[in-house]
């Protein structure tokens, strides 16, 4: 079995490495270089360390080691996706796109065909199940990766939960297609992040103290709110008092702000959180208090239904949810709307329900991964 593993150089991807020759593989190990560039050549993506961990790693182990530029690819489907989803008012999840149309798209399309399988330093697993437990659905076409007209009898591929539930990494995988899901390996996803820096000692590997990256795939050490002033500018607005309308303050363009978001307000008497967006007038609503009612919700509408495996989803369906990255999950039920839209009903009220984002839909025991749609 042939490996391109897509290293990194943290420590999770590092740890992939070593795994995999325990169990008599020597992968390829690509470095994905990506940057922040437009038309006017500006670079701020620093690499240089992450290569130079790579290509030690590479040498440790005996692997060969490539560059893969997706430079082009990611400017062209996730950075303009992000500057023109925070445009209209959306709260994007680029993450989500990057895995999506970057590591297990573009790269497959320039290198990755080449291999039986793509390894990562994902926290998240896969899982070969019996069909007999779902109905299966030959006929379904999903991005291209649920062929139509395919027999696809037992096992079926379903992505599943990782064992470490902080650093579960399922939600940012929930837009991958079948075909994309198939191909994978994650050499990590039964450990946990302890398990794994604790390996890395062992192995005396330099990554094994290395901070966790933070912030948007591949954007490196740029700031959030810079990425976005530089493409959107700034643009100031009155801040104002949900329920009283009073005006408590400005902020500097919608754009900086997300629903349900509580920091970065800078206004006296909090805390304040943001419940609503005009994008018309430039005008953040905010609201008072720890859990002010306006904040929650408990009907989450979704466009762009995606099943993650070839299933017939029989609805209404009891399932848990998740539409942030955090360890909890939501007890709640997937109805069928008009027009194609499907709604989950939530047991509770959820906190900061952000149009853009997208909600990750999991069954009943949130082990496996069966849907996932953006948040409208």
């Amino acid at each position: 079995m042939t490996i391109a593993a897509l290293v990194s150089g943290g420590v999770d991807s590092s740890v992939v490495v070593h795994l995999l020759k325990e169990q008599g593989y020597t992968p390829d190990i690509f470095y994905i270089r990506i940057g922040m560039e437009d038309e006017e050549g500006y670079i701020d993506c620093p690499a240089e360390e992450d290569i130079e961990i790579t290509q030690w790693i590479a040498k440790k182990y005996g692997c060969r080691f490539e560059e893969v530029n997706l430079h082009k690819e990611y400017w062209d489907n996730v950075v303009s996706y992000t500057i023109e989803s925070v445009r209209k008012g959306l709260t994007p999840n680029p993450d989500v796109m990057c895995n999506k149309l970057i590591k297990f798209g573009a790269f497959d399309d320039k290198r990755g065909h080449d291999y039986d399988r793509i390894a990562t330093g994902h926290y998240a697993r896969t899982e070969q199940v019996d069909s007999g437990q779902w109905t299966v659905d030959s006929g379904a076409t999903q991005d291209g990766g649920v062929q139509q007209g395919t027999d696809y009898s037992s096992p079926i591929t379903f992505l599943a939960t990782a064992k470490d539930p902080v650093k579960d990494q399922t939600d940012f995988l929930s837009q991958l297609s079948y075909k994309q899901i198939q191909k994978l390996m994650f050499p990590i996803g039964h450990l946990m992040k302890s398990e794994v820096r604790d390996i890395a000692h062992e192995a005396h590997l330099p990554s094994a103290d290395r901070k966790d990256s933070q912030g948007i795939c591949f954007l490196g050490k740029i700031n959030y709110n810079d990425f976005i002033r530089r493409y959107l500018g700034e643009r100031e607005g009155k801040i104002v008092e949900l329920e009283t309308g009073k005006v408590l303050g400005t902020h500097k363009g919608y754009w900086f702000h997300t629903i349900g978001q509580r920091k970065g307000l800078y206004l006296s008497g909090g805390p304040w959180f943001v419940v609503r967006k005009d994008i018309e007038e430039n005008v953040l609503y905010v609201s008072q208090g720890y859990d002010p009612r306006e904040q929650y919700g408990d009907r989450i509408t979704l466009m762009g239904f995606h099943p993650l495996a070839p299933i017939t989803l029989t609805l209404p369906l009891e399932v848990k949810f998740k539409i942030r990255h955090t360890p909890e999950f939501h007890p709640g039920r997937l109805v069928q709307l008009p027009d194609g839209l499907v709604q989950i009903e939530s047991e509770e009220l959820i906190q900061g329900i952000a149009a853009g984002q997208y909600a990750t839909i999991y069954d009943a025991d949130a082990h496996l991964v069966i849907a996932s749609g953006m948040i409208v």
